[in-house]
């Protein structure tokens, strides 16, 4: 009997990804047994932070890092880090950012639901740019002449969400930011594969980025981490650990945070609601080692044999064509994908059917408009291939 069986939950078949409505991956024996190995000793959480920010820092380049529950968390940590700098006073205040510099400058074609972390921690986003080129009303884009024109005394940072179609790129942003003094907070959740994205967004010049732990790197769900610019990762840290202490007995490590630049010990910050255990902080750090040990061909081989095995299994169907892409990239994760012939709505008929089957087999619905069903294998075990065959075949047939 599982645990979850004992609590009436079923499990199912995570063909989506790394999604955390579905719970996201499965962790690897060696980041399941450091998490265990973790609860059955204390430490100084501040101790164990500091720890974590030379193994991050080591891996991406930046100056520093630190553990929070996820990279929004981590997103939320980094822009107050941005509005409260090292004054406990306004980092006490926060989310009440007026008479602070609190204006985020964000290009229109980047806003997501996630910036909500963005605008909890008391910033104002400012939006810069129209995306005619999504819109199909032209091929333009924010410029960076508008970004540098929202600039002003307001300007508390400039929030930049990292994907391969983002405008402008990357290091033209961050040239701007830095002749004006405004730190860049980048979002690359999910910008893992390529394993060299761990460090290229710092090299181009970011001063905060915030990465997921629960995706490719295998992770616990409930972690992410943020590197970058020492101040600023020091005020995350003082925003986000138990402060709850005399300032006499208080003596955290001066690699994270140095109380010679303080006025006074600071009260719980906003980050507070965003903690990380001793647990999922050992997690995502073995997990990190893991993943950089692998290396980008090893993984996209691991998962690339568990798609070829899968659709060896199946037949040829009259109603679908079944391809597997990015098979001969190791910077991308490869996708099975099912094209279905027939009905608009195929594809999502068949995706509801996986779903009501037992074992429920999730699927990645992000092309169902164009009659695809994507099989993701990033949080497939082995004998999930079986399985995922099976119910293509049920459906397909």
């Amino acid at each position: 009997m599982s645990v979850y069986s004992k609590f009436g939950v079923d499990t199912i078949v995570n063909a989506k990804g790394t999604a955390t409505r579905l719970s996201g991956g499965i962790m690897r024996p060696e980041v399941a047994q450091a998490m265990i190995e973790a609860s059955r000793a204390c430490v100084e959480i501040a101790d164990l932070q500091a720890a974590a920010s030379r193994e991050i820092a080591k891996a991406t380049g930046a100056e520093a890092g630190y553990v929070a529950s996820g990279a929004s968390a981590c997103l939320l940590l980094g822009t107050a880090a941005c509005i409260a700098g090292l004054d406990p006073g306004r980092m006490a205040r926060l989310p009440d950012t007026r008479g602070m510099k609190n204006e985020v400058i964000m290009v229109r074609s980047q806003r997501n639901f996630y910036d909500h972390a963005i605008r909890a921690a008391g910033a104002t986003i400012v939006e810069v740019g129209l995306p005619d080129r999504f819109a199909g009303a032209g091929v333009r884009d924010a410029e960076a002449w508008e970004i540098e024109d929202a600039i002003t005394e307001k300007t508390a940072a400039i929030f930049y969400v990292m994907d391969a179609l983002s405008q402008p790129p990357l290091p033209v942003v961050t040239a701007i930011a830095k002749r004006h003094k405004i730190p860049v907070l980048v979002d690359a959740a999910a910008l893992l594969p390529p394993q060299s994205n761990l460090k290229r967004f710092i090299a181009e010049g970011a001063d905060l980025v915030a990465f997921s732990g629960g995706k490719a790197i295998g992770g616990p769900q409930a972690s992410g981490f943020l590197c970058g610019r020492r101040d600023l990762i020091m005020s995350a840290a003082l925003q986000h650990l138990d402060l709850d202490i005399y300032e006499d007995m208080w003596s955290p490590p001066k690699s994270l945070i140095d109380k010679s630049k303080l006025k006074g010990t600071p009260q719980h910050g906003i980050g507070r609601s965003c903690k990380a255990g001793k647990e999922e902080i050992i997690g995502l750090l073995t997990a990190l080692r893991l993943f950089i040990a692998e290396g980008d061909k090893v993984r996209h081989q691991r998962w690339l044999s568990l798609l070829e095995t899968l659709a060896g299994s199946l037949p040829v169907f009259k109603a679908a064509e079944i391809t597997i892409i990015h098979a001969d990239d190791a910077s991308a994760v490869p996708l099975l994908i099912a094209s279905l012939k027939g009905k608009p709505d195929a594809a999502a008929a068949a995706m509801k059917k996986l779903i009501a089957g037992k074992p429920a087999i999730h699927t990645d619905p992000s092309l169902r408009h164009e009659n695809r069903i994507i099989v993701n294998p990033l949080c497939l075990r082995p004998d999930d291939a079986g399985i995922v065959a099976a119910g293509l075949k049920r459906v397909l047939k």
